[in-house]
């Protein structure tokens, strides 16, 4: 269980490969992530690349059960400081203590982790979203200061609209790629592949190590 606030747990599952050169949260937003088989497949691709990963759930188990309203399944704001609550815990806790941290959004998870970085800029170093919802972030877009990168099918339509208009939001460092042929939903092992290189290439050029002592002084 991973404690995002003083009061509530949410599920996760964290794996830290030696030597590792960052660590990654992965969320899927206000579906459960550990039971998504895309995202799994993900974070195992990270960890050979030797980064370490979080997947986590941004909703608790009894808030799922209960299927409550849309407002709170899609409140970005809620569910980005749990992100940010989650990427808190991994710079304080034992194998992850001090790593660089990035996160990794798919569907609503893009916007919690946009928003997430837009309002804890200190606790994120860079984010990779995969065909999701960045507009969901709103408002708080040109605040992420992040390098971002915006991942999304050629053949998602819909998706590639959204995306850039969230990319023209975006004020920090920013890449959009697009995967040729690809649908909302990645489903050949061929597009995940890429976009886990893609991203994780992102994630080791922004993450690069552990913070130093300096800076972790100085961090607020």
């Amino acid at each position: 269980m991973v404690p995002v606030d003083d009061a509530v747990l949410v599920r996760g599952r964290l794996a830290v490969p030696a030597g590792a050169r960052g660590v990654v949260v992965l969320a899927r937003g206000s579906d459960s992530s550990l039971q998504s088989p895309r995202l799994a497949q993900t974070s195992r691709l990270f960890q050979a690349m030797g980064l370490g990963t979080l997947l986590m759930d941004l909703l608790t188990s009894e808030e799922m059960e209960e299927r409550r309203t849309r407002q709170l399944r899609f409140n970005v704001g809620l569910l980005g400081m749990r992100m940010a609550g989650a990427a808190r815990w991994l710079q304080r806790e034992g194998p992850t203590q001090g790593l660089r941290v990035g996160y990794f959004g798919a569907h609503t998870g893009a916007g919690a982790a946009l928003s997430a970085a837009a309002f804890r800029p200190d606790q994120v170093e860079a984010v990779v979203s995969r065909g999701g919802r960045p507009d969901l972030a709103g408002a708080v877009l040109p605040k992420v200061r992040a390098p971002t990168l915006l991942l999304v099918g050629g053949a998602d339509t819909l998706g590639l609209d959204i995306n850039r208009r969230a990319y023209e939001a975006l004020r920090a460092d920013k890449r959009m790629d697009i995967i040729p042929g690809a649908t909302h939903h990645f489903q050949e092992d061929s597009e995940l592949e890429q976009v886990a290189e893609l991203a994780g290439e992102w994630f080791l050029q922004h993450l690069g190590g552990p913070r130093d002592a300096a800076e972790e002084t100085a961090a607020p």
